[in-house]
């Protein structure tokens, strides 16, 4: 349908180290049917402060990591969870999607709760989240939700007020917002959905935008200044950079594992896409092709 995209060359830019991997794996992780983690870690959810440093979490263990300019990592909270996803607010505090118990905010070394209940509900899990300039936070409850039950469902946190955007998504897993579309990757149905928001903040003729194939499913997503969006598929060892009408345009392609899980953009220009690479508990980089001028910005 689409002529083949072109490939991109990705790099190791930093490797979890020794030290910091764990041996065995999780008791509570194998007893709810999740696989072993042979790299003693497992990354996802990058997202840089404004210093620089770039912090990712560690989905087996419950730890966050920061990773300093120097590439040196440090642990900067530990606790007992299962965090999927993290995003920066704009006055610098850290807030993270955890499976296990909600939406949290580290502060200082610990994490606290911020929103664990929906109509007096526990979520499902939650698994990603993003803030839009007004500083609403986006997230995605993913549980186990699948083609069998796409209960999935995706909420609209702000000043406290917690609203239902969707509840009817197979697997619910990474989002970006773009102008007033949210994309949500649906991973069971290894698609990309495309959820619009009305003026009065409900989701109005929401709809396929891209359909995938192979892999277990979309995870991670970014979008670049142009409408493009970048997706980071599993299992295929690839990030897909698709146009703003949806045509696929570039593959990044792992340089390690095939479990690419989640991706955000950095470095001086931000216009360079960091990847986290669970397969092997390291982070990498790529720098895309922008035919002379500035197409990719962080998201």
């Amino acid at each position: 349908m689409f002529a083949p995209p072109e490939v991109v060359r990705s790099e190791v830019f930093a490797e979890v180290p020794a030290q910091l991997r764990k041996a065995g794996n999780n008791p509570e992780r194998i007893a709810a049917g999740k696989g072993p983690t042979p790299a003693g870690c497992f990354l996802e959810g990058p997202a840089f402060d404004r210093e620089g440093n770039l912090y990712v979490v560690d989905l087996a263990f419950g730890r966050i990591f920061c990773i300093t300019k120097e590439k040196d990592f440090k642990v900067a909270a530990e606790y007992d969870g299962e965090p999927n996803g993290l995003a920066i607010h704009r006055d610098g505090r850290i807030f993270i999607a955890d499976h296990k118990n909600g939406i949290l905010v580290l502060e200082n070394g610990k994490v606290r709760p911020v929103v664990t209940r929906y109509h007096q509900q526990r979520f499902k899990g939650v698994n990603d989240l993003i803030f839009d300039l007004q500083g609403n936070l986006y997230f995605t409850d993913q549980g186990v939700s699948d083609l069998a039950d796409p209960s999935g469902c995706v909420y609209r946190y702000s000043e406290g007020e917690l609203v239902q955007l969707a509840n009817c998504i197979p697997s619910p897993n990474g989002l970006v917002l773009h102008h007033n579309v949210l994309y949500v990757a649906a991973t069971r149905a290894n698609a990309v959905w495309r959820l619009p928001i009305a003026p009065d903040g409900t989701v109005v003729r929401m709809g396929v935008q891209i359909q995938l194939s192979g892999g277990r499913g979309p995870d991670g997503m970014a979008m670049d200044e142009s409408g493009g969006l970048l997706v980071a598929h599993p299992d295929m060892g690839a990030v897909w950079v698709f146009d703003h009408r949806g045509e696929p345009k570039l593959r990044v392609q792992s340089c390690n594992s095939d479990l690419v899980t989640n991706i955000c953009f950095g470095g001086a220009d931000r216009r360079t896409l960091f990847i986290t690479d669970s397969g092997a508990g390291a982070i990498l980089t790529a720098r895309l092709p922008t035919a002379g001028e500035k197409l990719f910005s962080h998201s």
